[in-house]
């Protein structure tokens, strides 16, 4: 176990340094190019976020295990909006927003949560299903594309310095680092946390639940808590919005592209109608720009609640 604690504190040590890179280079980026801080974190940060739950969602349907591959997209949307945010929002530095969130992106929130549920409701997800999840992810690109403004992000950087500093290798270089961290620590990460959590006894089920979906998760934590220190509240809930969507979108349509996928609503009715829940929160949250500690303990509350139940199984 002693190892195990030594490997799981150096992989967050990388996930930490990984996400600084992620959000100093994607910063530049926007600069560079007028884009947006919330589209760079709706597609660059949130799709390379979403690595982790792809690449363990992919393998898990390739190995026949369909619902662990659901069940980790539905648990990692979960901690996304509950865990993640509530983090954030309690954090104490008060995230503003240029972007209008929820009369552009609101529904975004909830569309892809929403066709998922109409998809399962027989009890699995057909590759045709799954070729309909990867079109909706080309849609909520274009969708991106073509409601972009420009930046307007106040970034704690020299803007004119950065603009003709920039150098596109180093940045791809600086990006690449960052991405590799983030995953290789991910991944560490959850290794190192299953077997802490065997050696105290903890069941198979609870750590495939939580600790999976948590290990997932843990690039958009440190990517968000990172961006949400410099400031950058569009990047913050572009990159969980995006992640969102990739996850069941991307992440989904590609596993059932592998192998269909089959989930047992009845057993997982809680786990879903949790997902629901705090999806329309989220919704809430934006709509009223309830972007405070009060609206992050609720989250966490809710977070509680799903962990409580979780270990009572």
């Amino acid at each position: 176990m002693g190892v195990d604690l030594v490997i799981f504190v150096v992989s967050m040590y990388a996930l930490t340094k990984g996400a600084d890179f992620i959000i100093d280079e994607s910063q530049k980026i926007a600069l560079h190019f007028n884009i947006s801080g919330f589209v760079i974190g709706a597609t660059l940060v949130a799709f390379g976020t979403s690595l982790p739950e792809m690449a363990s969602s992919m393998m898990a349907a390739y190995s026949g295990k369909n619902e662990m591959a659901v069940a980790n997209v539905v648990g990692s949307n979960i901690i996304n909006i509950a865990l993640v945010l509530g983090i954030v929002f309690v954090m104490g530095k008060k995230i503003v927003t240029d972007r209008d969130i929820f009369a552009k992106d609101g529904a975004w929130g909830i569309f892809p949560v929403m066709v998922f549920i109409i998809m399962v409701i027989d009890g699995s997800i057909s590759r045709f299903e799954g070729f309909l999840l990867l079109v909706m992810m080309v849609a909520y690109l274009i969708f991106l594309i073509n409601n972009d403004g420009e930046l307007t992000d106040e970034i704690d950087i020299d803007e004119d310095e950065v603009k003709k500093s920039f150098d596109y290798k180093s940045s791809a270089i600086l990006l690449l680092v960052g991405f590799v961290l983030v995953i290789v620590g991910a991944n560490f990460a959850v290794d190192s946390a299953s077997n802490i959590a065997k050696s105290l006894g903890v069941s198979d089920w609870v750590i495939g639940l939580l600790l999976v979906a948590f290990g997932t998760s843990l690039p958009e934590l440190m990517v968000s808590i990172s961006a949400a220190k410099k400031g950058q509240g569009d990047m913050v809930l572009g990159g969980i919005i995006g992640s969102n969507v990739s996850n069941f979108t991307a992440v989904l349509g590609s596993s059932a592209l592998i192998n269909p996928l089959s989930i047992d609503l009845a057993k997982n009715s809680f786990d879903i109608s949790s997902l629901l829940i705090v999806t329309i929160m989220l919704v809430f949250i934006t709509a009223n720009k309830l972007y405070t500690r009060s609206a992050g303990i609720v989250l966490l509350i809710v977070m509680a609640l799903v962990i409580e139940h979780s270990l009572s199984l």
